[in-house]
């Protein structure tokens, strides 16, 4: 019952299809069309056609919400059919239970500006994103695709007469511009992503793709070597692989001069134009003044106490019947200062869909009724709940030397006692096992959960001196050979973990390990990885497939805590950060060869092998197993699926297509 019981059963079905193999979009299922039926796909003797989303709703007998209809009305707003797709290109979104109804407010907690996947993620709008089961991609901004046998080849069709939130058209131009003027220049602090190289099977050496403008609503890429995976990696790396040309040329430096750029930047409260191009380039989703082509546009300061997002007018999918989505008016994000705050609004009513850790579980179930919403559990690939990463790039010799030392992650590991921290933390939902691939996902490894599980004080502290961590202070506490002090800073972002990191604490300082733990916020935590200054992270790690979402187990950006500076230099080729070396380095060359495939099945190999280096060194710390997420739901909000996973490859609560809940009278 030990980790069957955590992993549901449908978590088994999707993850045995993507066990088969990372898929190639030629395999991908067929999308729905309007009656909710799959749609035929094209082909030809060489390529491959993907439809996606398939139209056919009547744009003249479209219907729409009642606030829009009141705008058309008063002559402020163009009709429904003008602000449609053609009728073939209209994207129908299937709705989960019933057909919803127009009106209300998705109310939730958020923690500011810096929360901002909290609203970014659920109104996400990608190129390509995730089918429900998780074997592969389909079209979703995008209409439709054509790959070649040797998949070099990717033609990809948008949707024509399609807009953006301020009623701009939507073309291949905003492709191309954002490919010329941003992504490959880097403009809003990203290097390039890595889906957009292929690798030569021979030499191993990269070669960046071209993209080019075949018509207004058709563009290619073409790589110069196989790339069998990259829809599947753009739908990860690049979800938005467009922006609104009309918008950016009037604030890119390269377009209105450097002096024009930093005027404008103080102008929306900036002091430079790093900083501005960052959020208007990839945080574009919080800010007003830049069109969108998600459901909902912001229409506030996101640092008001509360802020807005109202449906948008030019969205350009409709439900099986012909209704304008999203359902509900607005989502209304309002500021919390104490986790707690979250917990209690909902209870309370205050907040109709909120998402929620292990923790709250008791809590929330024990209110349902009274609170009148429903607690749902969605499974995490997730390798713990509970954990650390210790970073094996830190600043600090003394650190360093120690954090690579695998004699004290051990230490480490087998110093805590694991079920006092399932207990306390997951109120017993969770087991007492290792960080690990959970039985049923790509990567299990036999054994894995078990490994330096057993609380075991005595041996820990043998490792510690064996190290030569033998020196005490007058407090106990134990010191470097030189005599300084050995002091682990855990770093967090969210005051939820308190209770875990000050146990933490506690066992470690029961080792002789001065322990200090230090909260940031989400902004400043990612800053101090870019500098290098965190040496102790609680983040989780959780991947459905390292070939579909690398990141966080293979060095390739400043991302993961563990990994460090290894990222910055992979992701600056090779300008600053550290170099890898041995297994680092091993991962970073298996990670090559899998771009380089040519099948599903060695993609898988490679996968695997990655996986095992993962455990052989343990570089990351688990205490508690995985839990689900919960979404706490009022039972007045409709179409809200039960049988997804929580995945941040498949966008998290946006895998639930939000723009089709709605709210009951």
């Amino acid at each position: 019952m030990r980790r069957q019981r955590k992993l549901l059963a449908v978590l088994l079905v999707i993850i045995s299809i993507i066990a088969a193999g990372c898929t190639n979009n030629n395999n991908s299922p067929a999308p729905s069309n309007a009656a909710g039926e799959p749609s035929s796909d094209k082909g030809t003797d060489k390529d491959e056609d993907k439809g996606g989303g398939g139209g056919g709703t009547d744009t003249t007998a479209a219907k729409e919400a009642p606030m829009l209809a009141k705008l058309v009305a008063g002559g402020t707003l163009p009709p429904l059919s003008e602000r449609l797709p053609v009728q073939a290109d209209v994207m129908v979104e299937p709705v989960v239970d019933e057909i919803g109804q127009y009106g209300g407010d998705w109310k939730m907690a958020w923690t500011g500006p810096g929360d901002k996947w909290s609203v970014g993620q659920p109104t996400e709008e990608a190129l390509f994103r995730f089918n429900k089961d998780g074997s592969g991609v389909e079209p979703n901004v995008a209409k439709s695709y054509e790959v070649n046998e040797d998949s070099t080849e990717f033609t990809i069709h948008l949707r024509e007469g399609m807009k953006w939130s301020d009623g701009e058209p939507f073309t291949a131009d905003d492709v191309l511009f954002y490919w010329e003027h941003m992504l490959t220049k880097e403009t809003f602090g990203k290097a390039i992503y890595d889906a957009y190289y292929s690798v030569d099977p021979v030499t191993g050496d990269k070669a960046l793709a071209t993209v080019t403008k075949v018509d207004d609503y058709t563009f290619k890429v073409v790589h110069k070597n196989p790339s069998v995976q990259f829809l599947e990696r753009v739908a990860i790396d690049n979800k938005w692989f467009f922006a609104p040309a009309h918008f950016h040329k009037t604030i890119l430096p390269e377009l209105v001069g450097e002096e024009k750029a930093l005027e404008i930047a103080k102008q929306w409260g900036f002091e430079d134009t790093t900083a501005f191009l960052k959020e208007t380039g990839y945080y574009y989703w919080l800010y007003p003044q830049i069109p969108t082509l998600r459901p909902w546009v912001a229409k506030n300061d996101p640092n008001s106490d509360q802020f807005i997002m109202e449906r948008n007018p030019y969205y350009w999918k409709t439900d099986p019947e012909g209704n304008q989505l999203p359902y509900m008016d607005r989502i209304v994000a309002t500021k919390i200062q104490d986790p707690s705050q979250r917990v209690l609004g909902t209870l309370a009513g205050d907040f109709n869909l909120s998402t929620f850790g292990a923790q709250d579980f008791t809590v929330l179930k024990e209110n349902e009724k009274k609170g009148d919403y429903r607690v749902i559990s969605w499974q995490q690939p997730a390798w713990m709940t509970s954990g650390i990463q210790l970073n094996q790039t830190i600043d600090d010799p003394n650190l360093r030397k120690l954090f690579q030392d695998i004699r004290f992650r051990e230490a480490l590991s087998i110093g805590v006692n694991r079920s006092e921290i399932t207990e306390i933390v997951t109120n017993g939902i969770a087991d007492p096992i290792q960080a690990s691939v959970q039985e049923g996902l790509v990567g299990y490894q036999e054994g894995w959960a078990d490994q330096w599980s057993s609380f075991d004080p005595e041996r820990a502290n043998a490792l510690l001196d064996e190290i030569g961590l033998t020196k005490r202070d007058k407090n106990n506490f134990r010191l470097f050979p030189d005599g300084s002090d050995v002091t682990l800073t855990i770093m967090d972002s969210s005051e939820d973990s308190a209770n875990y990191t000050e146990l933490l604490k506690k066992y470690y300082e029961d080792m002789g390990i001065k322990t200090n733990v230090k909260l940031v916020d989400q902004a400043t935590l990612q800053e101090l990885k870019y500098s290098n200054q965190v040496p102790v992270s609680i983040e989780n790690i959780s991947v459905v497939n390292v070939a579909y979402r690398p990141d966080a187990l293979v060095p390739l950006r400043v991302l993961t805590p563990w990994y460090g500076q290894y990222g910055l230099y992979v992701s600056s080729g090779g300008k600053e950060g550290v170099k890898p070396e041995g297994d680092i380095a091993k991962i970073l060359e298996y990670w090559d060869q899998i771009k380089a495939a040519k099948t599903p099945e060695e993609i898988n190999r490679l996968s695997n092998e990655i996986v095992k280096l993962h455990m052989k060194n343990q570089w990351v710390i688990g205490y508690a197993g995985p839990t689900p997420t919960l979404i706490a739901a009022s039972n007045k909000m409709g179409n809200i699926p039960k049988d997804l996973i929580w995945a941040d490859e498949f966008r998290s609560l946006g895998a639930a297509h939000p723009a089709q809940f709605y709210l009951k009278p």
